[in-house]
């Protein structure tokens, strides 16, 4: 499979709240296959399809040796919250303190529509709650308290990267043909 383009910071397509799957086919199967070369190229733990262009509620992971993925997520959160660095392959390079659920039950479908539960803690939970967000449109730097936004807001416009074009859309055959609303 193809190593994608990964959006960074600025693309409105990161903003955008991805559609849910309601296809489960080939370009499905393509799109998770797709994730979790390009996740594991980056290298990073989790990378989420709008991430790649693609406006649907789709995420990889490769935590503790596990690579899997996890199709219309729906969590339960512990209340028990833990700090802890976090980045993301949107923000090459800068990782900031936040505050994540200790523990997390995913539930959702695999990319064939079965059912599928993930539980975990530590890493696995804060990947899993980090991916949820972007499929919600909600980035990690919007979790951070005030001083540390202001120092990623600060860090992301020094960074080189910062004000690089969007790549082009993924096409798609679903609905939204790889493009948000």
């Amino acid at each position: 499979m193809p190593v994608q383009p990964i959006r960074l910071f600025g693309d409105p397509l990161l903003r955008t709240p991805a559609e849910p799957v309601v296809d489960f086919d080939r370009e499905l199967r393509t799109l998770v296959k797709d994730l979790q070369e390009t996740m594991l190229d980056a290298p990073g733990v989790g990378l989420a399809a709008p991430q790649i262009g693609v406006g649907l509620r789709v995420f990889s992971y490769h935590v503790d040796d596990t690579l899997g993925h996890l199709v219309n997520p729906v969590l339960d959160l512990s209340e028990e919250e833990h700090e802890d660095d976090e980045g993301c392959l949107s923000f090459p390079g800068l990782a900031f303190p936040t505050t994540r659920a200790w523990s997390v039950v995913a539930k959702g479908q695999d990319m064939y529509g079965e059912p599928v539960t993930i539980e975990g803690t530590e890493l696995l939970a804060r990947c899993v709650q980090h991916e949820t967000d972007h499929l919600d449109g909600i980035l990690f730097i919007d979790r951070l308290d005030r001083t540390q936004r202001k120092l990623a807001l600060k860090a992301i416009r020094e960074a080189d990267w910062a004000g690089e074009t969007a790549p082009p859309v993924k096409l798609s055959p679903h609905a939204m043909h790889g493009r948000a609303l």
